[in-house]
């Protein structure tokens, strides 16, 4: 895989949004990166609004291309998620990436790019905070997040959940939002799982949905060939009038636990404020033990 250059003090990062419009301004982020050393240079779609979309289709493609385009440019943050990105993704030439690769940050609807840019040209990057969330994030995870980016030790020991498999693997960090994973299935963004560990994570889905969802990663073989799974934040949850009957954990375990491998529940990680920086397409170590859990990046 291949790492973009981790920031250093002076570097130039752009504030875009591939997706949903914004509602407000991203003020607090933007002093936030600034007073992290940084030169901020916000796009035209942080201002812009068509519909639920941060600009139509055209806007959005053309403003990320800019930034990739611009070789002055050290990392791209997405502002927020939402909806829109798959929109746009085939409409973007991210072959400039090859020469100068450059840190993508975000999550959600951001796992469209997290994806194609680790199956097309194999590129680090970084699911984390956005300039949305970074208000109501926790200092933890806002300093995960400037330790992924400079290139400082980022390493996690978190307490056991008792519905935990126990065990340890190596392999390639890759993953982010399910209902993302699943919808890029097939496509040119779709991620090799193949000894892999896969990072999951949800918000807003009905119980049905993500069983129905880990079906489609079982029955394509993806379940199987991965070699351990962290199961993020899966919030606000919702269920039928008739209950589903299992919990999130009943249902993650139910597909996967004839494989053997290690399952780390309750990562910090996700729709949640305390949403720590993972660096896909990287080398880490999961253990998941008695009485901890690690998970260690290996180079």
């Amino acid at each position: 895989m291949n790492t973009p250059p981790y920031l250093k003090v002076g570097d130039k990062v752009a504030i875009t949004c591939p997706a949903k419009k914004l509602p407000h301004e991203i003020t607090d982020a933007v002093n936030l990166l600034r007073s992290w050393g940084l030169e901020v240079v916000l796009g035209e779609t942080v201002y812009a609004s068509h519909h639920q979309f941060a600009g139509d289709d055209q806007l959005r493609a053309k403003d990320f291309q800019k930034f990739i385009d611009d070789d002055s440019i050290k990392a791209i943050f997405a502002a927020r998620g939402g909806y829109g990105t798959i929109r746009i993704i085939d409409d973007i030439d991210f072959s400039p990436l090859i020469t100068n690769p450059k840190w993508i940050i975000g999550f959600s609807d951001i796992t469209v790019l997290h994806c194609h840019v680790q199956a097309n040209f194999k590129i680090s990057s970084i699911h984390g905070q956005m300039p949305i969330t970074i208000p109501g994030g926790t200092k933890p995870s806002i300093e995960s997040l400037r330790k992924a980016l400079f290139g400082q030790n980022l390493e996690y020991e978190l307490p056991i959940c008792e519905q935990n498999i126990r065990g340890e693997s190596a392999g390639i960090l890759i993953g982010g939002n399910l209902t993302l994973m699943v919808m890029m299935a097939g496509s040119d963004s779709d991620v090799d799982y193949t000894d892999k560990i896969l990072f999951l994570e949800d918000v807003g889905e009905y119980l049905y949905s993500i069983d129905r969802m880990m079906w489609n990663l079982k029955r394509s073989g993806k379940l199987a060939a991965i070699k351990g799974l962290l199961v993020g934040g899966f919030t606000d949850l919702k269920d039928n009038d008739i209950p589903f009957g299992q919990t999130i954990e009943e249902i993650m375990i139910g597909h996967v636990a004839e494989y053997g491998y290690p399952v780390c529940f309750n990562f910090p990680a996700g729709h949640i404020t305390d949403n720590h920086s993972l660096i896909l397409g990287k080398n880490v170590n999961l253990m998941v033990g008695k009485h901890h859990v690690t998970l260690s990046y290996l180079n």
